[in-house]
């Protein structure tokens, strides 16, 4: 297995395959004049990766080095208003299966079987695709039993990025919540997993088992369905050494500033309108901390953006292999996070503190400061239904369709990944599988988008995440975080970051989106 091709940073490859048809003895000699295939079903990849905020890769306005997926959006269409569910296992349900994690079972819980919906490796294999999985699935069933022919990684939510099960000899003993979390190597599930590879880091690995799936040999013309979903930059926060040295200091501006200069980053790349404001800071000031918390905190965003920097590493590495493949110009490419970055704080009670962050015995999270700088410009994170928690960065790349340097304000979900790779593929979905009746296609394709960015959305779009809920129809937003509390009202056309609540001078828009919210919600409150 190849563990560290060069890194794909620049150029236009083109990949053409080729046919030559001998219509006359006298074409012979014509060979090169060969024209390119054109193969009715493109390849189709998505890549997801945890926690991260939108704030954070070049191209949405971050100082972390991520040239290949710069690379990818100055290519292709960036989302403004792109939503998760607000939650990783929800959120990776709706990704997965083009339903609600409402309408599937994993509002609640990871721990059940999906019910009454498909995967797309279950749609996409019937379709004649090869479908592989290589990363996290936030769920108990192993994907090779839905639809995925080849699976390396996590069947649950978090782990060690250096070593997911035990102690290793001569090594440090992991930092981890649990060591019994479940692996899966196709149809082989492992409890604990401890890689034999002393190299073994969660990114690497993911993206080398992918690429191996990428050489499996295929029938001719047979196309290929590959979720790359990364783990990182969940934390645990743990980063290569070489990799946290390449942002030693570049964070010790401190929160206001960086938060400040990504804002503007994002004005100048487009991305945001002029008119748009950022939202009141939430973290603490950077000159009320000590020397050592100042220098605490910014070796924590130090690992942060290594694992990030390590994610774009890896991307570069796929980008490579599908130049190898001739496969680059028919292949879709999506890059998604599952939801903002997270305020959550995991405080281990056996935690070396002593260890050095980013290193395998030490667990670390981002915690709500930097989670507020990751998510600019929007309010909140993780687990709260305004932007800052269910806007994604989105990333669509396909030179077949898709125009280079686009930016689009369609509001797309994860519900739509499903209803978008029908369309590009031919599959079917189906009404009944596996005995089970299916759930209506939610989502809608985004092919119609990649060919129109100014197109809007007809219908609404819903969350619901603990106590926290919200919808969205056409402009309009209303969200809360308590059931029963008075909903607040953003016009997401002219205040995309939810800053002027019009809640009391529009109560008839309240109520017409609280209204339909209650019929949708209602649906689910006896399962």
């Amino acid at each position: 297995m190849t563990k560290h091709p060069p890194s794909y940073t620049s150029g236009n490859p083109f990949s053409h395959g080729t046919s030559i048809f001998y219509l006359l003895p006298l074409l012979l000699i014509l060979l090169n004049c060969s024209e390119p295939v054109e193969h009715a079903q493109p390849n189709i990849i998505l890549i997801s990766v945890d926690d991260m905020g939108w704030s954070d890769l070049g191209s949405y306005g971050g100082e972390i080095n991520t040239p290949n997926l710069d690379q990818l959006a100055q290519g292709g269409m960036r989302f403004r208003s792109f939503y998760n569910a607000g939650k990783c296992f929800p959120s990776r349900a709706a990704m997965l299966t083009g339903v609600y994690a409402q309408d599937c079972g994993y509002d609640k819980t990871h721990t059940n079987p999906i019910r009454n919906a498909v995967t797309l490796g279950e749609v996409l294999q019937e379709a004649g695709y090869a479908t592989y999985f290589s990363g996290k699935h936030h769920g108990m069933e192993n994907p090779y039993d839905r639809g995925f022919q080849r699976f390396y990684g996590l069947i649950d939510g978090a782990f060690n990025h250096f070593n997911p099960g035990k102690q290793r000899e001569g090594e440090p003993k992991p930092a981890q919540k649990r060591n019994d979390r479940q692996w899966g190597i196709d149809s082989t599930v492992l409890r604990p997993y401890t890689p034999k590879e002393r190299d073994f880091y969660s990114t690497d690995y993911f993206t080398n088992y992918a690429l191996e799936f990428l050489n499996s040999p295929r029938k001719k013309d047979e196309p290929f369905f590959l979720y790359l979903s990364y783990t990182a930059p969940h934390d645990p926060l743990m980063a290569w050494p070489e990799d946290i040295a390449k942002y030693k200091g570049k964070y010790d501006l401190g929160y206001e500033q960086v938060r400040q200069r990504r804002f503007e980053n994002q004005k100048q790349l487009g991305l945001l309108g002029e008119q748009v404001t950022l939202s009141a800071p939430t973290h603490q000031k950077w000159e009320n901390l000590s020397p050592e918390e100042q220098a605490y905190e910014a070796s924590v965003m130090e690992v942060y953006a290594a694992m990030i920097d390590r994610i774009d590493q890896n991307i570069g590495k796929l980008l490579n292999k599908l130049e190898q493949l001739n496969a680059l110009d028919n292949t879709l490419i999506l890059f998604v996070s599952d939801n903002g970055a997270s305020a959550e704080v995991v405080n281990l009670k056996d935690d070396d503190d002593t260890a050095a962050l980013g290193s395998m015995a030490r667990w670390t999270s981002l915690r709500g400061d930097w989670a507020n700088v990751a998510n600019t410009p929007f309010r909140h994170y993780k687990n709260y239904n305004n932007e800052g928690g269910i806007n994604s960065p989105l990333i669509a790349y396909w030179p077949k369709k898709i125009k280079p340097n686009t930016f689009t304000d369609y509001p797309g979900h994860f519900i739509d990944f499903m209803a978008t790779f029908l369309e590009v593929s031919g599959a079917h979905y189906p009404q009944n599988y596996n005995g089970q009746r299916i759930t209506p296609l939610r989502g809608k394709s985004l092919l119609p988008v990649f060919n129109n960015p100014k197109l809007t959305r007809t219908g609404p779009l819903f969350w619901q995440w603990r106590e926290s809920e919200a919808m969205r129809l056409d402009q309009w937003k209303i969200v809360r975080h308590q059931k029963n509390a008075p909903w607040e009202l953003y016009n997401m056309a002219h205040d995309p970051t939810e800053i002027y609540n019009n809640a009391l001078e529009n109560q008839e828009k309240v109520k017409e989106l609280a209204t339909m919210y209650g019929e949708w919600i209602s649906q689910y409150v006896n399962e």
